[in-house]
C-alpha cells in the first residue's frame, strides 16, 4: 500500500503538467492578460510599484470551503485562476535577485498529496508555460525577494480587510500578506486616516483599474455576449415552464440548470428569485417560497458567469402567465422608462442622465396613475435624495469580470457594457391603494455601448407585456420533468 501510494504521490506532477494544455478554447488567452498589465504600467505613475493578491479560500463550514473565485483585478491581469498567489507589476524594469523585470508573480508549488485532494496546480513551471508572465517564483520565495519598497515613489495597492485566515501553508496568502507588509511598512490603521502615507498608496490603484476595465475588448465581449445569452435563455425557458404552485428555489433552480448546460461555471451573483411581496425585497435571496401562489409577479435577477464574465438580466412575469390590469400598468411604465433611456444611450452621455431619464417617467407616470397626488408629496419622493419611494435605487452600472464591474461613472464611452434596470415596488403596507399592494417590477437588461447609440445584447428573452404573455404560452420541455414523490418516513 505504500508502495502504491508512493507512485501516486509521484505521478501527480506529471499528471497536473498535462492538465494544463486541458483548458476551453474560448478561454482569454494569456497575450490578452499581458497586454492589460501594459496597459496599466503605461498609466502608473513615474517610479511605481503596483500589487495585486490573490483571492482568499473561504470556509464554508469544518473542513469545506466555498468553491474558490478569483479575484476579478488578478485574474484580469493574469488569467492565473489559483489561490495564494501574489503579482507585482513595476513601472521601470527593476534588479532583484540578480534578475532584471518589470513583472513578477509567487504561486504555489506543487504538493502531490493536496493535489491527489484537490486537484492539479500550475505550480512555477506551470505558470511559466501558461502565464506568460516574465519571472515566476514559487510563493515561499516572496519572504526571501530583496525589494526595497522604500526605494519607490509609489507603493499601489488595495488595503486589506483582515479576514484572510492563516493556514499551515508555508507561503500562503496570509504570510504573503504579512510579509508585503512588513517590507513595505505598513501599519494597521494608518491608511485608514490617511489613505496616502508616506510611499504607501491604497487609493489610487482603484482609479486605474476602472479605467481599464470599464472599456471591453473584442475578446472581452465575446464573453459577456456568451454570459447574456446563455442567461436570457434561462429566462425563456422558465417562463414556458412557470405554473403557480412552483417553488422559488425550483424557479432558481431552473434558470441555473440552463446555465450550467451551456457550460458557465458559477451564478455571476447570489440568484433573486422573488414572488410577490418577496420581489419588493431589492437582494432578495433567500428563496424558499415554497408555493408560489396564482396571480402572483415572480421577479427573477439572474445572471451566468462564463469564464469569468457574467451577465446581469432580470425579467419579472405573472406566475399564471396573464398580467392583470394593475400589474400591466406598473409593468408597462417600468418598460417605458428603460426604453426611454436605452434610446438616449450613446457614447459621450453623462451617466446619471440615464437614471434622469427614467425617475422622470416613473415618477410622472405614477402621478398620473394616483399612487400620489403630485411629485411634492414628500411622503413619496425624498426632498433630499429625489428618490421615488417606490424607485429606490439607480438603473445602471457596468457589467463585466463583476456583476457591478469597475469602470467610471463620468460618460458612456464606447465598449462600455452596463445594465438599465429601473424597478418599480409596492410592497403590502405602502401608502399606495390596496390594489397596488405586492407589485414587484424590474426589468433589467445588458447593453453595449457604441458611438451613435447602444446595442441590446439581451434580447434573447422578451421584455414587452404582451411579448412575455405570448411566450408563457408556449409548450416547455420541463412540463413533463417528474421526480419520485418522497414521504416522510418511508
Amino acid at each position: 500500500m505504500r508502495k502504491i501510494l508512493g507512485l501516486l504521490l509521484i505521478a501527480v506532477p506529471l499528471f497536473t503538467q498535462g492538465q494544463t494544455d486541458a483548458r476551453p478554447d474560448d478561454l482569454l488567452k494569456s497575450d490578452f492578460h499581458k497586454q492589460k498589465r501594459a496597459e496599466l504600467r503605461a498609466k502608473m505613475p513615474d517610479n511605481s510599484v503596483a500589487i495585486f493578491f490573490a483571492n482568499a479560500i473561504r470556509n464554508r463550514a469544518n473542513d469545506v470551503d466555498f468553491l474558490y473565485h478569483q479575484d476579478p483585478n488578478f485574474y484580469y491581469l493574469t488569467g492565473h485562476k489559483e489561490p495564494h498567489a501574489v503579482l507585482l507589476v513595476f513601472k521601470d524594469k527593476q534588479e532583484v535577485n540578480n534578475e532584471r523585470f518589470d513583472e513578477v508573480i509567487f504561486v504555489r508549488g506543487h504538493d502531490a498529496l493536496r493535489e491527489l485532494y484537490d486537484g492539479p496546480r500550475l505550480g512555477k513551471d506551470g505558470a511559466e508555460k501558461t502565464l506568460d508572465i516574465e519571472v515566476n517564483f514559487e510563493n515561499p520565495s516572496f519572504k526571501g525577494f530583496n525589494l526595497d519598497f522604500s526605494k519607490f515613489d509609489k507603493v499601489l495597492f488595495y488595503d486589506f480587510q483582515n479576514d484572510v485566515r492563516n493556514t499551515e501553508e508555508e507561503g500562503d496568502l496570509f504570510d504573503l500578506i504579512e510579509q508585503f507588509k512588513q517590507k513595505a511598512g505598513y501599519k494597521q490603521g494608518d491608511l485608514a486616516i490617511e489613505p496616502q502615507k508616506n510611499n504607501l498608496d491604497v487609493v489610487s490603484l482603484d482609479t486605474l483599474m476602472r479605467e481599464l476595465r470599464g472599456i471591453k475588448t473584442k475578446e472581452e465581449l465575446d464573453l459577456v455576449r456568451k454570459a447574456v445569452d446563455i442567461s436570457t435563455i434561462g429566462q425563456r425557458e422558465v417562463m414556458k415552464a412557470m405554473r403557480p404552485g412552483m417553488s422559488e428555489a425550483e424557479i432558481q433552480g431552473i434558470h441555473e440548470f440552463v446555465f450550467k448546460k451551456y457550460g458557465a461555471e458559477f451564478e455571476g451573483y447570489p440568484s433573486i428569485v422573488g414572488a410577490g411581496n418577496h420581489g419588493c425585497i431589492l437582494h432578495y435571496i433567500d428563496n424558499y417560497k415554497p408555493a408560489i401562489e396564482d396571480g402572483e409577479l415572480i421577479l427573477m435577477d439572474l445572471g451566468a458567469e462564463y469564464h469569468g464574465y457574467t451577465a446581469d438580466v432580470t425579467r419579472t412575469v405573472p406566475v399564471n402567465g396573464k398580467f392583470t390590469k394593475e400589474q400591466k400598468l406598473i409593468y408597462d411604465l417600468v418598460y417605458e422608462a428603460q426604453q426611454a433611456a436605452a434610446d438616449t444611450c450613446k457614447a459621450g452621455l453623462p451617466f446619471p442622465v440615464l437614471y434622469e431619464t427614467t425617475a422622470k417617467i416613473v415618477n410622472e407616470g405614477l402621478v398620473e396613475l394616483g399612487l400620489y397626488e403630485s411629485l411634492k408629496d414628500e411622503d413619496i419622493i425624498n426632498p433630499e435624495t429625489g428618490r421615488n419611494r417606490y424607485y429606490p435605487h439607480g438603473c445602471c452600472h457596468h457589467i463585466g469580470l463583476d456583476v457591478h464591474d469597475k469602470g467610471l461613472y463620468g460618460t458612456l464611452e464606447e465598449n462600455m457594457t452596463i445594465t438599465i434596470e429601473p424597478g418599480i415596488y409596492i410592497s403590502n403596507g405602502s401608502p399606495a391603494d390596496k390594489k397596488w399592494w405586492d407589485i414587484p417590477v424590474r426589468i433589467e437588461d445588458d447593453y453595449l455601448i457604441t458611438k451613435d447609440g447602444c446595442i441590446l445584447l439581451s434580447d434573447k428573452a422578451p421584455r414587452k407585456s404582451d411579448e412575455i404573455e405570448k411566450l408563457m404560452k408556449e409548450p416547455s420541455i420541463f412540463s413533463d420533468y417528474r421526480l419520485p414523490e418522497l414521504k416522510a418516513g418511508e
